[in-house]
This record gives structure tokens, sequence and C-alpha cells, in this order.
């Protein structure tokens, strides 16, 4: 093998389909629950992505950040509320690659940036390098720009995008640069830049777009960018008013949108949403869609693939009653609550952000009680995720919820929502609930890897979900709303949908025709693979946005 390939780690000679060397930059991966440097679905889609990039023997790498303390770890307070915790990760696996390369911050200070790497036959991935500038030689504040993913501090976010960017973009030169540099999400902004000024032509650049969100999209103060070397070189004041649309701020995806060579959005109704959003944005590429999904090896239960590809209902059946058990020892050691495994359990685990909507459940407090103590038609609800650590709103959500169940035996809240937890909640669960307000939701795969291992989706038809929803035949799809609505009336009329949809068709159908629901579940097994396997979307970013 030419050193060409040995200097990228990959143990094999990349396939001739895939040739095309990429260097795939992202702020985090989620690649195994131990690697702790991921806070939700962006990272678990990288980390898919990776891993089956590796599967399919693609010509590419990861390069992305060593957080010393990841995101946070989730724990409690004394009375069970919310409490975030900083706590420094080691990693024995992880080995030093040899490249420390150097980028100049504010006021040309220069910062050591040292690249681990997650070798392939670690976790089953292709080569990731994480950057950490939490070297000897670095003055304290320098060491600390890799303490925190998504830190709450603007000039620390800002340090921490010019070393994913250009220090990535060094990286990857000293590994012998790349054909395609694509970024996943705006945080590696500045590696386009630095790019740019080394006269790379724009064919080399490509770049994913993933929410519709506002506060997705960052946007930082131009003078303070230019300042601190974002741009890869200091800007003269009209080149700045160029690059910002003569605006005092920058847009990181509009100017990702205006340099890259092509862009997907990560849904079909996204990408509507998103072109929508861009329209106007003179030199903006036009966006493609590329619809999110996840690595079917590491998340579905190999029973569970079995019974489905047998058509084995009873197999299905006992092998659903040991992984409720499994997640229901984690609900006992958590709340100290004792659930059914014959009781239909409905989870809903996600980030905490305000659009998903954590609560609708509780929006009428009157008929969801009622609903809680049906004893025709029992149900068990457990809610999991984190809240943004400084994101008041998405806290008061998590803990109005921790005091609400309490003392009610079959609701609980689960802490420690990471990889591992996700595996059991999915596996687990006979229902997963998914509540965002319709077209705010970019893609959303939770659902992906709910339907591998059997749990039937129960979601507003937001994301992926029109992609793959046949109501009543492998999911249960509520009513749409007009999103134009006031937000208050599309809650009242989606709680109501939801109530309507549990009572007259969810918890009847799992109890009278135990027959019909699993056909539902083998038919959600069935349209969400292969089409919502990552193995897919890897061959279509070679095919589509590589090419």
């Amino acid at each position: 093998m030419s050193d060409k390939y040995n200097k990228w780690f990959h143990p094999y000679r990349p396939a001739k389909e895939f040739n095309k060397r990429v260097a795939y930059f992202s702020m985090e991966f989620g690649i195994h629950q131990a690697l702790k440097i991921y806070s939700g679905g962006l990272g678990f889609l990288a980390g898919s992505h990776m891993r089956s990039a590796f599967e399919l023997k693609q010509n590419m790498i990861g390069v992305g950040m060593l957080w010393k303390y990841g995101y946070y770890d989730q724990g409690r307070n004394r009375d069970q509320t919310l409490r975030p915790e900083y706590i420094e990760k080691q990693y024995s696996f992880l080995e030093d690659s040899g490249h420390e390369i150097e980028v100049q911050l504010f006021d040309n200070a220069s910062v050591k940036v040292r690249a681990m790497v997650l070798k392939p036959e670690i976790f089953g991935s292709v080569p990731i390098y994480l950057l950490t500038t939490d070297v000897e030689g670095n003055d304290h504040l320098s060491r600390s720009i890799t303490n925190n993913l998504y830190d709450a501090t603007e000039l620390t976010r800002i340090c921490q995008s010019i070393v994913l960017g250009i220090g990535g973009a060094k990286l990857v030169e000293a590994l012998g640069g790349a054909d395609i540099y694509h970024l996943n999400e705006g945080h590696a902004l500045p590696a386009f830049y630095y790019l740019r000024n080394k006269g790379f032509k724009k064919e080399k650049m490509v770049f994913t777009t993933h929410t519709p969100e506002k506060a997705g999209n960052v946007e930082r103060d131009a003078v303070t960018l230019n300042n601190s070397g974002f741009f890869g070189r200091t800007l003269a004041p009209e080149e700045l008013q160029i690059e910002t649309g003569h605006s005092d701020r920058l847009n990181y995806t509009v100017a990702a949108l205006k340099m890259a060579n092509k862009t997907n959005a990560v849904s079909k109704l996204h990408c509507k949403v998103a072109r929508d959003m861009w329209k106007g944005q003179k030199g903006a590429t036009s966006i493609i869609p590329i619809t999110n999904a996840q690595n079917q090896n590491f998340w579905q239960d190999e029973s569970i693939k079995k019974s489905w590809q047998s058509k084995n209902s009873n197999a299905y059946k006992k092998r659903k009653a040991v992984l409720k058990r499994e997640l229901f020892d984690e609900v006992l050691n958590q709340t100290g609550k004792l659930f059914d495994p014959n009781i239909l359990t409905i989870v809903w685990a996600r980030r905490f952000a305000g659009y998903k909507r954590a609560d609708l459940l509780l929006h009428d407090l009157e008929r969801f009680e009622k609903l809680l103590h049906d004893t025709k038609h029992p149900v068990q609800i457990i809610w999991a995720g984190k809240p943004y650590p400084l994101d008041s709103n998405g806290i008061d959500v998590f803990n109005k919820l921790v005091h609400y169940t309490k003392f009610r035996p079959n609701m609980a809240v689960l802490t420690g929502y990471e990889m591992a937890l996700s595996r059991k909640l999915k596996a687990g669960s006979d229902v997963w609930l998914n509540t965002p307000r319709i077209t705010r939701e970019a893609s959303g795969t939770s659902g992906m890897t709910a339907a591998m291992n059997g749990s039937v989706n129960l979601s507003i038809n937001d994301g992926w979900i029109p992609e793959f929803a046949k109501n009543g035949i492998n999911s249960f799809i509520l009513p749409e709303v007009d999103y134009k609505l006031p937000v208050s009336e599309q809650d009242a009329l989606d709680s109501t949908h939801l109530y309507e949809m549990l009572e007259q068709k969810v918890l009847p159908l799992y109890y009278n025709d135990p027959a019909k629901w699993s056909e539902i579940v083998f038919n959600g097994i069935e349209d969400v693979i292969p089409e919502f396997t990552s193995a897919r979307m890897a061959r279509q970013y070679y095919k589509e946005l590589y090419r």
C-alpha cells in the first residue's frame, strides 16, 4: 500500500467509486459512549457517517475537536432537578498523530494545536483526527479553548471555530491534502477562508446546513471576527463589507453557502425550508437534499434484526420484553420505580429545545391524567435528554417534568442521555414520540434508530418523517397544523391530536390487536432499512455532493 494511504491510517485501499479524498469537519462526533465529544443529533449523525464510510472503504477522514470536559455530564441536584457537571476526560485509546500545527488568534498570538487520532480499529470508523490546544507551551487561556463543547463565551467559540477550521485545514495539508473539504455545519467556516486565501478552487469546498432555527445559524460581529484571525488574514474595511453583505455581522451559513461549490440540506422538507430561508443571497450555491441517516450495524439490535428478517413476531416479542427489562432496570436505578414490560411504553428522548416540546403531553393536564389512569389501556412514559446547560427555558421544562413525574409510578425522567442510554431507550420502547413544531425540525434521526429496533414512531409530520411515514401502516402521524398560526394555537391543536391518537388508535391497537401491532413494527423496520441507513447517505454524499 502506498504512503498516500498510510498517511490517512486507512487499513484498506479505498474502493474505486470512493477514491476521492474527503476531509469531513465536524464540531462533534458521536462514535461511542466512551468518547464524550458529542452533545446530540449532529454528533450522532457524524459518527454514523464515519462508521459507514469505513464499512464502504471510502477515502475519508474526520476532523474534529478533543473536548477536555466534553459537553457536560448530566447530574441531579438534591431535589432531582438537573445539575450540569464538568469532569475531565481521559482516553488511552487515542494516539498522538505526530502532527502539531499553529494558528494565529487575537493580536496574532500563536497557539499550538496538537492532533490526536482515533484509528479505525478502535471503534470501526474512518480515522478521526481530534484537535486540542491543551498543549505544553500554550498559556492557560489558549489551553482552555478546547475545554468545553459549545462554550458559552463568544470569544472562546470564535477561537474554537478557528482551531477547527484553520487548524484542521493545516492538518489536512500536513497529511497530504484532500480533494474535498466538507463542513458539517458552519462551525469550521474559517477552513473555507484559509483555503480561499491559499488559492484553492471552489470545487474543493462543500457544506451541509443542519437547522432552520435562527439560533443554529450563527452570526457574529464582523469586526470582532476580523480581529480574531477568523478570516485567515486581516481584511480591509471594504473587503469586510463585501464579506458581510454590507452588514456589521457575518452569518456563518450565508458565508458558507457563498463559498461552497455544493450545499445540502438534511431532508427533503428541510431543503424546501432552507431554500426559502436563504433565497436572494447573491452568489449562494443552490441547496440539494441529502437526508440524514444512522448506522444500522451500530444501532440495530441483532435479535430484533433476525426476528424482522424471518417475520417472526413471537421472537420479536420475546426479545422486546428482554430489552424493556434492561431499560426498566435503568429506570429503577435512577428513580426507584418498577416498570412493567407488559405495559405499552412511550419514550420522548432528544435535546430539550423549546420547539421540540418535551412537555406537549402536559398541555391539557385533566385529559392527560385521564389517559395515565386508564386501567384498560395502561401506559408508561419516559423522558430523557440534555438541554443546553445555559438554556434556562429548556432546563425549566426538564425540571417541570421531574417534579410532575416524581411521585407518579408510571412516569420517569432519566438523566445521562448519551449514546448508551439512547440505545436502551430505542430498543426498550414500544412508541417513539416526536413532537416538534412543524417545519422546525430539519431532520431528526432518533426515530430512524428507534424504528430499526421495533419502536413505532408517533410523530409530527416534520423533518425526515414525510419521506418515511405511512400513517397506520408503519407509524402514527398527527394531522398537520398550519405552521403560520400563533405558537399557542399550534400547541393546543397538536396536543389535542396527540391525545386523540393515543386514546383512539395507538393504545387500543397495542392491547386489542397484537398481530396488527407486530405488522406495523415490521413495516417500520422494512421502510427504514436501507433508505435511512448511513450506508445510503455515505454513498449519496460521494455521488451528489463530492462529484
